[in-house]
């Protein structure tokens, strides 16, 4: 089973969320619908800017926490550096 650690945005440049899953798919789609109160449903961060997998929770755990902890600019360029132009990532996990 796979483990993923996510970015959303509200835009381009805009307001970020990071967190876990286990289910991409699923757990964007709650996001892009409003399905899931508080932070991203109050702010619209719906944009699926980047995502990485990993074969443990714990490992999935330990790199949210650490990515959250990171400055705002070292979160931009790690989106920049696999999606530069902030492209919304969805149709790519749902093919």
């Amino acid at each position: 089973m796979a483990y993923w650690v996510y970015i959303l945005a509200s835009a381009p440049g805009g307001t970020l969320y990071v967190g876990v899953t286990n289910d991409l798919v699923r757990r964007t789609y709650e996001h892009r619908e409003g399905l899931v109160e508080g932070f991203t449903r109050k702010y619209g961060v719906k944009r699926l800017v980047y995502f990485e997998a990993h074969d443990s929770i714990i490992a999935a755990i330990q790199r949210e926490k650490n990515i959250k902890h990171w400055p705002r600019e070292w979160k931009i360029d790690l989106i920049v550096r696999g999606n530069p132009d902030w492209d919304d990532l969805y149709e790519e996990i749902i093919r």
